[in-house]
């Protein structure tokens, strides 16, 4: 079984984002960059799979794909090392800025070529919050898709997941496979990288290829950092201030 996970090069969650001169992007000169966290989940759900199948030469391939500019491949090396079997980098430095469309798009092409019989995402990526790419590359390929999925079984040449539903229920679908699933939190703990992964990453293939020319549909016109919370107030202590925070509430807050 051929197995891929679409990878993200995205900020550290902990980043403090300044807005770069521009005025239409982030400064990225003191960006620390890691795996998108919900694609980590996604290429601990394709490792699984694989070694449900018996782990061996023989029983699958797990590829990581990503569409990020060169330095992208660091993000690779480290899915190698946690135990990707091989990796692909499709090379657009403005990857980061890619609408949703464009990135499916320009996955889907290889995707196409590579022809997996599961497709793995994160559910959406922490720097643009979208949540479309699995979606969009589903539809690309004319594969079914189930997203934000908690549960994941393979056998048989289809996939039994669940996703949460509506009010606290639990939906359960059965897919035909190929299929793309996009991945919640939740579905696993991921890994992390051993010594023995880091040596051997070295020496695993991460094909580089150039994405060509892309035009997004999508352009950001500018951004701006929200303004400053206002400081807090200290209404009063115990039962008797109470009735102020009630009517700060009311009449300030308009919360109640």
């Amino acid at each position: 079984m051929k197995i891929v996970a679409c990878i993200k090069r995205v900020p550290a969650t902990d980043t403090r984002v300044k807005v770069a001169a521009d005025g239409a992007s982030i400064d990225t000169s003191q960006v620390e960059w890691i795996i998108n966290p919900y694609d980590e989940f996604a290429l601990e759900a394709a490792l699984r799979v694989k070694e449900a199948a018996g782990g061996g030469a023989g029983s699958g391939e797990v590829i990581a794909l990503c569409l990020g500019p060169a330095e992208a491949s660091k993000e690779l090396r480290t899915c190698l090392a946690i135990g990707a079997d091989r990796a692909i980098l499709v090379k657009d430095p403005d990857a980061s800025r890619r609408d949703a469309q464009v990135t499916a798009g320009a996955l889907a092409a290889v995707l196409a070529e590579l022809k997996p019989d599961l497709i793995l995402c994160g559910k959406q990526s922490v720097d643009r919050d979208q949540g479309q790419v699995g979606i969009l590359i589903a539809y690309a390929l004319g594969l079914p898709c189930v997203t934000e999925i908690s549960r994941l079984e393979v056998a048989a040449g289809q996939a039994t997941v669940e996703r949460a539903g509506e009010s606290g229920t639990t939906e359960r679908y059965q897919v035909k496979l190929p299929a793309v699933l996009t991945c919640q939190k939740g579905l696993n703990e991921p890994r992390y990288a051993n010594l023995k992964g880091i040596m051997a990453a070295k020496k695993k293939p991460l094909e580089e290829r150039d994405a060509g020319a892309l035009t997004d549909a999508l352009q950001v016109r500018g951004l701006e950092l929200p303004a400053a919370r206002p400081a807090g107030r200290i209404v009063g202590e115990g039962a008797g201030a109470v009735d102020d925070l009630v009517r700060l509430l009311r009449q300030e807050a308009k919360v109640i």
